[in-house]
C-alpha cells in the first residue's frame, strides 16, 4: 500500500502542472496569478498531510528536485544567445557586487546590534547567514562543518531560512517588479528575434505545444540531449572534491548547454525553454510540499530576527545601491534571487518576471556565489569574533 501510494505521489508532482496550466488556459483569473505561483500554492496545500513528512517521503521528494533543475537548465539555455547575454555583463557585476556588498554590512550591522542581547558563539550564525545568501544550503551545510555550529542552532538556521526565502521569493515575483520599477530603470532587451519571443508564463500556446503531435520527436531529442549533458556533468563531478562537486556540476550543465546553444540543429528545436519551465514548475510544487510549519513553533526570537534583517534589510540595502550604479529591476531581482534563494530558483523568477535573457546572468551569479561563500562566510564569521 505504502509503495502504490509513493507512485500515486509521484505522479501527481509530475502531472500537476498539467492541471495548473489548464485552469491558466481556461481563466483568466488564474493566468493574472501565474502558473509558478500556483505551483507553489498546490504544493503548501499539499505539505498540510502528515504522511509526506516521513524519512521515506523526504528521499523521494530530494530524488524529484535533484532531477527537475540539472534536466530545465539545458532545456532553458538550447534557445540562449550567448552574445546578447555578454552585452548584461556589467549591469550583472554591478547588481551582484551591490548584492554582496549589502549582505556582508546588514550581516555585520545585525550582529552589533543584537550582540548585547546574546552570548556564546553568535558570530558562526552571521557566518552562516553570510555563506548562505552568497551561496546556497551546500554553503550553509559546508559552514556547519568548517565552523563547528551546534545542531540546534544549525536546524534553527536553516528552518526560518527556507521561511524567509520563501517569503522573499513571492515577494520578488508578486510585487518587486512593479515596486522596485517606481526607484530603478526598466529592463531594456537586447533585441529578441521574430519567433524568438518569450513565453514564460503564456500557458494557452504552452499546453497545447507540449501535447501536439509534431512536437513529441523534437522533445525528446531536446530530453535526449538534456540527459547526456547531465550524465557527463556528473561523470565530471564524481572527479573533483566533495566539497566543490555541486559547484563543478551546475557550472559543466550550464557549460555544455551553452556550447550546445550554438548548434543550429539544437537552437532550433521548438519550445525547449516551455519544456524546461514545465521541469520547473514540477519542482515548484515538490520544494512547496516540504514546507514543515510545525517546526516554526519554538522560534528563537533574536535568531529569527537576526535572519529576517539579512534577508529583508539586505534587499533594502540592495536597491539603494541599484539605484546609484543604475541597475535595472529585473538585473537586481534575479540577482537577489540568485544569492538569497541560490540558482535553482534562477528559471523561476525569470518564468514569472517574462524574461529569458536574465536566465544566463542569474545563473553565473549563482555560480559565483556557490564558488565564494564558504570562504566569504568563513572571513566574515571570523571578523565578527573580532568585534
Amino acid at each position: 500500500m505504502n509503495f502504490l501510494l509513493e507512485i500515486i505521489l509521484v505522479l501527481f508532482y509530475v502531472l500537476a502542472p498539467t492541471g495548473i496550466l489548464y485552469l491558466c488556459y481556461r481563466h483568466s483569473f488564474f493566468n493574472r496569478i501565474g502558473a509558478v505561483i500556483l505551483s507553489y500554492v498546490v504544493g503548501i496545500v499539499l505539505s498540510q498531510f502528515e504522511f509526506l513528512h516521513t524519512a521515506r517521503i523526504d528521499f523521494i521528494q530530494e530524488i524529484l528536485m535533484s532531477a527537475c533543475i540539472p534536466l530545465a537548465i539545458p532545456l532553458l539555455l538550447f534557445s540562449s544567445d550567448l552574445k546578447r547575454s555578454f552585452l548584461l555583463a556589467r549591469t550583472t557585476l554591478l547588481s551582484l557586487l551591490a548584492a554582496l556588498i549589502s549582505v556582508v554590512l546588514v550581516v555585520v550591522i545585525g550582529y552589533i546590534y543584537l550582540k548585547p542581547q546574546v552570548s556564546g558563539e553568535f558570530h558562526k550564525i552571521g557566518g552562516l547567514l553570510v555563506g548562505v545568501y552568497t551561496g546556497g544550503t551546500p554553503n550553509l551545510a559546508a559552514l556547519k562543518m568548517v565552523l563547528d555550529v551546534k545542531p540546534d542552532v544549525y536546524i534553527a538556521v536553516h528552518t526560518y531560512d527556507m521561511l524567509l526565502s520563501t517569503l522573499h521569493l513571492f515577494f520578488l515575483m508578486i510585487l518587486g517588479k512593479k515596486l522596485f520599477e517606481l526607484v530603478l530603470p526598466v529592463f531594456k532587451s537586447q533585441g529578441v528575434k521574430n519567433g524568438d519571443e518569450v513565453n514564460t508564463n503564456g500557458e494557452n500556446e504552452f499546453l497545447w505545444g507540449l501535447f501536439k503531435k509534431e512536437n513529441r520527436i523534437p522533445f525528446l531529442k531536446a530530453l535526449g540531449i538534456s540527459l547526456v549533458i547531465v550524465a557527463l556533468s556528473g561523470a565530471v563531478m564524481l572527479l573533483m572534491n566533495q566539497k566543490y562537486q555541486m559547484v563543478v556540476f551546475i557550472l559543466t550543465i550550464t557549460s555544455l548547454s551553452l556550447a550546445a546553444s550554438f548548434n543550429k540543429t539544437v537552437k532550433s528545436i521548438p519550445k525547449t525553454f516551455e519544456l524546461g519551465m514545465y521541469f520547473i514548475l514540477v519542482f515548484s510544487v515538490v520544494v512547496a510540499s516540504k514546507v514543515q510549519f510545525e517546526n516554526l513553533v519554538n522560534i528563537n526570537p533574536l535568531i529569527f530576527y537576526y535572519i529576517t534583517f539579512v534577508v529583508f534589510g539586505s534587499l533594502f540595502l540592495h536597491v539603494v545601491i541599484s539605484r546609484f550604479f543604475k541597475v535595472d529591476a529585473d538585473t537586481l531581482i534575479i540577482t537577489s534571487a540568485a544569492l538569497i534563494c541560490s540558482p535553482p530558483f534562477v528559471p523561476v523568477v525569470a518564468g514569472s518576471l517574462k524574461n529569458k535573457e536574465i536566465i544566463l546572468p542569474g545563473i553565473t551569479v549563482g555560480i559565483i556565489g556557490y564558488a565564494i561563500g564558504n570562504y566569504l562566510g568563513f572571513l566574515i564569521s571570523e571578523l565578527l569574533l573580532l568585534l
